[in-house]
C-alpha cells in the first residue's frame, strides 16, 4: 500500500464560511476590478465592492420571497457573471446551493428539485424558468418562485432586489454569519457516468479549505496581477471552486455562456491563467497543425511539435535537478535543441501563444487524463500546463502539478492537507480537506469510505516516491477477458482519444477471448478534417438520435486505422484491439451516451451498440 501526504497546513481561522471569502476580500481591497461583465462587444469591469452590493441586493429579496435559513434553492443556468451573484447571494440569505445542468432533460430537473427539496428557483433565461417551473410541479412541491437572470417582467433578479428594499443589512448579516464550516453549502449531483447521478453533500468548510489550500500553492498562478475567463460549467464544482479561489485572491473574471467562443475572445481579455480540458488542448493543437499545413509549413511544423516535446522534457528534468535533494544551478540545454527552440518560437510558438491572448502564464487542465506528448509541446512551446484530478466529492483538485514541478503524465501531488493512498487493489483513496462528508442519501454512503475514513474514488493509480499521482484507469472498467486476462482500458482509450477527430474510445472484451474497440467520433472536427482535405460529402455528417451509427468511408478509416496502430504499439498483444467501428453518434446531453459535462456513460453507449460490439466478434469492422 502507498501513501503520500502533504503535511503543509491549511488554516481556516477566520472563516466561518464561505461567504467570509468575499466579505475579506471587500474590506481590504473594495475597489479592485473583480469582474469582466460582457456588456454588448464590450467587457464593463465590477468592483469587488459593487459585486458585493449586487449579492447584498439579491440576498434581501431571497429573504422577502420567504427563504429560510437552510433552505435550498436551484440555479439552472449557463456559465455568466449573474450565477456568481446568485450563488453568493443564496449563501449571504442563508441558503442551500442546488445547481442543475443548463441542459438537464425536464425529467432530470423534476427528479433533482424532489430530491433535494427545493424551495426557489433561479433560473438564466424563460427556457430554464420553464424547466424549473414545469419541475416543482411535476414534482407537487410547495415554491417560493422562479426568477429569472434575463429581463422578465415581474419575475426577475431586478424585481427580486425591488422585493427586498425593505430588509436591513442586519437581517442579511446574521442570515449570513449562521451557517458554520460544517454546514452544508451546497448538494451537487454526480455526473452519473457508471452509476446513477448521487447527490454530493459540500459543506461551507469543504471550499474554504479547498480554496485556501489551492491559493497557498499556487500563489505564482491566481493572485491579484492576474486574470481568467470561465467557461466550463458553473454547475460542475471545478468552475465555482476556481470562482470562489479567484475571488478570494483578486484575481479578475470574465464569463463565458459558449465554450466555442472562447478562442476568438482571448485577445481582447488576454489571460494569465486558463483551466481548460484536454479535448480543448488537442483542438488547439489541431488547429496549429492544421494553420501549418495551409502554409505549406506541415513538415516544418511536425519537426517545431518534436522540438517543443525535447525542450519540455528537458524542462522538466531541468526543474527536477534544480529541485531535487541534490539540487544545484540549472543545467544548460544543448547548443542545437537551443537553436531550434529558438527558432521554432519565432516561427510558430509565438503565434500560439498570441491564440491564447499572448500572457498566459499557465493552463490548468483537469476532468480527463492529459496525453504526457502534449503536454510536454505545450510546456516545450512556452504554455506550460499544470494538470490537476478531483472529483465532486473532493470539492474539485485534490492533486496538482506545483508550478515549476510539472511531471507530465501524472496529475500531481496532493494539494495542502490533503493524502492520497493507493489500495492493495490499485484504486485511490483520498483524505483531505476538500474531501466531504458524505452524499446526502445515507445508502449511497454504503462502500464510499474506508473504515478509517478515506474516500474511495472508483479510480485505479500508482504514486512514486514523491508523491505524483498517476491514474491507470476506473475500477468498473477494468476488462476480464475469457482468457482471465485483467486489463485495465485507460491507456488504449486515452492514446486514441489524443487525436481530435475522436471524442471517445472503447476498449471492449468482457468475457471474450480478446478485445475490440469502438471510436466514437468528433463530428466538428470530422467536418473541420474533410473541409481542409476538399472533402465534400463528410460535411453533411449527422448522427442518430439515438444509438450509433457505423461510419464505413475509407478516407476517415484510414485516418483512424493510424490511430488505432498507434495505441496498439503502446501495448502488450493482450491489450491491444484485434478489430474496430467507427461510429457517429449524439454527443449532446440529449443523445443519452454523455453527461453534461461530455464524460462518457460507459455502460449506457455500449449497450446500445451491442449488435455492433458482436459484430466485431464476427469479422465486421475494421482490423487493427
Amino acid at each position: 500500500m502507498q501513501e503520500y501526504t502533504n503535511e503543509e497546513r491549511v488554516d481556516t481561522e477566520g472563516c466561518a464560511n464561505v461567504t467570509d471569502l468575499l466579505v475579506r476580500r471587500v474590506r481590504s481591497h473594495p475597489d479592485h476590478i473583480a469582474f469582466d461583465v460582457a456588456h454588448g462587444p464590450a467587457w464593463r469591469p465590477v468592483t469587488t465592492a459593487a459585486f458585493h452590493a449586487e449579492v447584498m441586493g439579491v440576498a434581501k429579496g431571497l429573504v422577502a420571497a420567504g427563504l429560510r435559513p437552510g433552505d435550498r434553492v436551484a440555479l439552472m443556468a449557463p456559465t455568466r457573471y449573474e450565477w456568481a451573484i446568485a450563488d453568493f447571494a443564496i449563501w449571504f440569505a442563508g441558503g442551500v446551493v442546488v445547481p442543475i445542468y443548463e441542459t438537464s432533460s425536464d425529467e432530470q430537473v423534476a427528479a433533482r428539485l424532489a430530491d433535494a427539496q427545493v424551495r426557489l428557483g433561479i433560473g438564466g433565461s424563460a427556457s430554464h424558468v420553464e424547466a424549473l417551473t414545469k419541475g416543482f410541479q411535476a414534482g407537487g412541491l410547495r415554491t417560493l418562485g422562479v426568477w429569472s437572470m434575463d429581463a422578465r417582467p415581474g419575475a426577475d433578479l431586478s424585481e427580486l432586489v425591488l422585493l427586498g428594499a425593505t430588509i436591513e443589512d442586519a437581517e442579511i448579516e446574521a442570515r449570513r454569519t449562521r451557517a458554520t464550516l460544517d454546514d452544508i453549502a451546497t448538494i451537487v449531483y454526480t455526473s452519473g457516468t457508471s452509476s446513477a447521478p448521487k447527490a454530493a453533500v459540500i459543506t461551507h468548510g469543504n471550499f474554504v479549505g479547498e480554496v485556501l489550500a489551492v491559493a497557498a500553492a499556487y500563489t505564482e498562478v491566481v493572485n491579484d496581477r492576474g486574470n481568467t475567463v470561465i467557461f466550463l460549467p458553473l454547475a460542475h464544482v471545478l468552475a465555482r471552486g476556481l470562482q470562489l479561489i479567484c475571488l478570494a485572491k483578486g484575481m479578475r473574471i470574465a464569463h463565458l455562456s459558449d465554450p466555442k467562443q472562447v478562442i476568438s475572445s482571448l485577445p481582447a481579455l488576454r489571460p494569465t491563467f486558463l483551466v481548460v480540458t484536454p479535448r480543448v488542448l488537442q483542438k488547439i493543437d489541431a488547429a496549429a497543425a492544421s494553420a501549418a499545413q495551409e502554409k505549406h509549413l506541415g513538415a516544418l511544423w511536425e519537426v517545431a511539435r518534436r522540438t517543443g516535446v525535447e525542450w519540455g522534457r528537458f524542462a522538466e528534468a531541468r526543474d527536477a535537478a534544480v529541485l531535487g535533494p541534490t539540487s544545484g544551478a540549472a543545467p544548460r540545454a544543448p547548443l542545437g535543441l537551443r537553436l531550434q527552440h529558438g527558432l521554432f518560437d519565432t516561427l510558430f510558438y509565438t503565434r500560439l501563444r498570441e491564440k491564447l491572448g499572448g500572457r498566459i502564464d499557465y493552463l490548468l487542465s483537469g476532468a480527463a487524463s492529459l496525453d504526457a506528448e502534449l503536454s510536454l509541446f505545450l510546456r516545450g512551446a512556452g504554455i506550460p500546463v499544470i494538470e490537476g484530478y478531483g472529483l465532486t466529492e473532493t470539492t474539485a483538485p485534490i492533486t496538482g502539478h506545483r508550478s515549476g514541478a510539472i511531471r507530465s503524465g501524472t496529475v500531481g501531488v496532493p494539494i495542502p492537507g490533503a493524502t492520497v493512498r493507493i489500495a492493495d487493489d490499485g484504486e485511490v483513496l483520498v483524505k483531505g480537506v476538500g474531501v466531504f462528508p458524505g452524499y446526502l442519501h445515507e445508502a449511497d454512503n454504503r462502500d464510499a469510505f474506508t473504515v478509517d475514513g478515506f474516500f474511495r474514488t472508483a479510480d485505479l493509480g500508482s504514486l512514486d516516491e514523491d508523491g505524483h499521482l498517476t491514474l491507470t484507469g476506473r475500477v468498473k472498467d477494468v476488462i476480464v477477458t475469457s482468457g482471465g486476462k485483467t486489463v485495465s482500458p485507460a491507456v488504449w482509450e486515452q492514446a486514441v482519444e489524443s487525436n481530435p477527430l475522436v471524442a471517445h474510445a472503447v476498449l471492449v472484451g468482457e468475457g471474450k477471448p480478446y478485445l475490440n474497440g469502438l471510436v466514437l467520433l468528433d463530428p466538428d472536427s470530422v467536418r473541420d478534417w474533410a473541409s481542409r482535405r476538399g472533402i465534400g460529402d463528410l460535411g453533411c455528417l449527422k448522427p442518430p438520435l439515438t444509438g450509433a451509427l457505423s461510419i464505413n468511408d475509407n478516407r476517415l478509416a484510414d485516418a483512424i486505422t493510424g490511430v488505432v496502430k498507434a495505441a496498439n504499439a503502446r501495448l502488450a498483444r493482450s491489450e491491444q484491439a484485434r478489430r474496430f467501428a467507427v461510429l457517429l453518434a449524439d454527443l449532446s446531453e440529449a443523445g443519452g451516451v454523455v453527461t453534461p459535462t461530455m464524460k462518457l456513460k460507459r455502460a449506457a453507449f455500449t449497450a446500445g451498440v451491442a449488435d455492433i460490439v458482436e459484430g466485431l466478434y464476427h469479422g465486421e469492422g475494421l482490423p487493427a
